[in-house]
């Protein structure tokens, strides 16, 4: 039985603070997961704060936007105190959905009347258990990332329609089954399931001999380097069709905890193959330079996971990136002035004379030369240094404030 969505793919994006949530919803999200500064399961994003999810569903909802709050941490009994009030209030100010993993948790936000989406932390990898949720009152499943292609279609055959199904297709991948890895907890203290991973499975790591500490022993890899539980990053923009294809709901990228940039960058590239493909798909090609993008903002290599063939053999070798194409130079703050100049906001250095790119979700690939750069006070600069400076400089584009401006490294 072949498979075919009946509406346009959500593309759901992260957003670990306010600059983030923004750059989500303007570089085309349909929806933004977040936390509050509670029950969430990432202790070291900055958060939401009660006020600040008020605005951020107020705008969404604006826009035509979605916001769906995760609460996915484990419980103990004295962690539960506040959450009944908290949920109350998430449904009071309009939340979409929420995204929850423990069961006690769930039958309090089902009493709510609240939308709930079970969280990928529970490992949902079959149908049964889907429809178990299902019964329980889930309107959506975020799939464990060990689930292969084929069987989500095996599953879309086979669970009720008005279930849906919620798929990883861009962003780090766990050495463990996700949520599950118990190495943090052991070695540092800080829990996995409470949101504070210190991610030993990035750590380089050496042999010592007992009765010789100080002496280390390393253990090489590849590229004298050693990674021995570090996996690469997940990134599926090259089979847009065929996840479309296996009956997911809405595509999730992965990232609550990182940039601005990260955040503009990644939903950019994904926004744009889909619409490509919505656009005429029989005649889908990628547009390879959106590869360019993602690989221009990762740290790791990338895979793709258990889509296919199992997925373990591919994920398991850390690589560097190749060399940059571009670097993240500064956000636009404010369109032109009657000079002509748009005031940038400074986050890596950048030059009169250098290139740069500009990354903005209505127009791509346009670049111009900077000639000129003026300080806060309209001194005339060589180049903006200082991090996050407020400068001024030419641009024969009228860009829009969010807009993200890139040296082109390999032009002079």
């Amino acid at each position: 039985m072949k498979i075919t969505m009946q509406k346009k793919i959500e593309l759901l994006a992260p957003a670990g603070n306010m600059e983030c949530f923004e750059a989500a919803i303007r570089f085309g999200a349909d929806a933004v997961y977040l936390a509050g500064k509670k029950f969430g399961l990432r202790a070291f994003a900055q958060n939401f704060t009660e006020e600040e999810l008020l605005q951020v569903i107020d705008r969404a909802h604006d826009l035509g936007k979605k916001v769906y709050v995760t609460i996915n941490s484990l419980f103990h009994n004295d962690e539960l105190r506040g959450l009944p009030k908290y949920l109350s209030y998430l449904k009071k100010i309009g939340t979409d959905a929420v995204i929850v993993s423990d069961p006690g948790v769930f039958e309090l936000c089902h009493r709510e009347g609240l939308e709930i989406h079970v969280s990928t932390q529970t490992s949902t990898m079959n149908y049964l258990s889907a429809e178990f949720w299902y019964r329980m009152g889930a309107k959506r499943v975020v799939l464990a990332r060990e689930v292969s292609l084929e069987e989500i279609k095996q599953m879309r055959n086979i669970i009720p329609n008005t279930l849906e199904l919620e798929a990883f297709i861009h962003g780090a991948m766990c050495v463990a089954y996700s949520g599950r890895c118990l190495l943090s907890s052991v070695l540092t203290g800080r829990s996995g399931n409470k949101g504070a991973c210190a991610q030993p499975c990035r750590w380089r790591f050496a042999l010592h001999e007992k009765e010789y500490p100080e002496e280390y022993f390393p253990i090489i890899e590849e590229d004298h380097e050693t990674f021995i539980l570090n996996s690469k990053d997940m990134m599926m923009i090259e089979y847009i069709p065929e996840l479309i294809q296996a009956g997911i709901s809405s595509f999730k990228i992965e990232g609550r905890m990182k940039s601005q940039y990260y955040v503009a960058a990644v939903v950019n590239a994904y926004r744009r193959a889909i619409d490509s493909y919505y656009d005429d798909p029989k005649h889908y090609q990628l547009n390879k330079q959106l590869l360019t993008d993602l690989r221009d903002c990762a740290t790791r290599g990338f895979t793709t996971g258990f889509y296919f063939d199992g997925g373990a053999d591919s994920m398991d070798i850390y690589r560097m990136p190749q060399q940059r194409e571009y670097v993240f130079c500064g956000v636009v703050k404010a369109v032109k002035d009657d000079h002509g100049l748009i005031t940038v906001e400074q986050r890596n250095k950048f030059c009169v004379g250098e290139v740069l790119n500009i990354l903005s979700p209505v127009s791509y690939g346009l670049e111009f030369r900077v000639e000129q750069i003026y300080d806060a006070d309209g001194e005339m600069k060589d180049s903006a240094p200082h991090p996050q400076e407020i400068v001024k400089i030419n641009c024969p584009y009228n860009l829009q404030e969010g807009d993200i401006l890139r040296i082109c490294c390999k032009k002079g």
